[in-house]
């Protein structure tokens, strides 16, 4: 029963880590559902990619700062934030992947969990 009312939290906090990615730019925006997947890790990733380390890192700010502010939630795990390459937050039921541009074309999450439901956002 708690598990069904964590599912339905994590479909408002993934639109909050969307409007934070919106903010600083992030580019092809993408949330997949992954809640009908037996073997996934989390309700959804979301995912973008942004062209300097500058601006990955500034996404994962501002991500944390929008969830914070929205719903007084912390990352779990905070991962990449010095080479800014690959930043990952960990929010439990919401996983954030935000890539630099060359490495989101060569790692292919997308592709590896091709069984997703796809959700587009428009960059801000």
């Amino acid at each position: 029963m708690l598990k069904n009312k964590v599912a339905n939290l994590s479909i408002p906090l993934s639109e909050v880590i969307v409007y934070g990615i919106q903010e600083k730019k992030g580019n092809e925006i993408v949330r997949l559902d992954l809640r009908n997947i037996h073997s996934s890790i989390a309700d959804f990733f979301v995912i973008c990619h942004a062209e300097s380390s500058t601006q990955v890192k500034a996404i994962a700010n501002s991500v944390d700062k929008e969830v914070h502010k929205a719903l007084k939630q912390e990352a779990i795990r905070k991962e990449g934030m010095q080479h800014g390459e690959w930043v990952l937050l960990d929010y439990g039921d919401v996983v954030v992947h935000i890539f630099k541009n060359e490495k989101r074309q060569y790692y292919g999450i997308e592709d590896l969990w091709g069984d997703a439901e796809v959700k587009n956002y428009l960059s801000a």
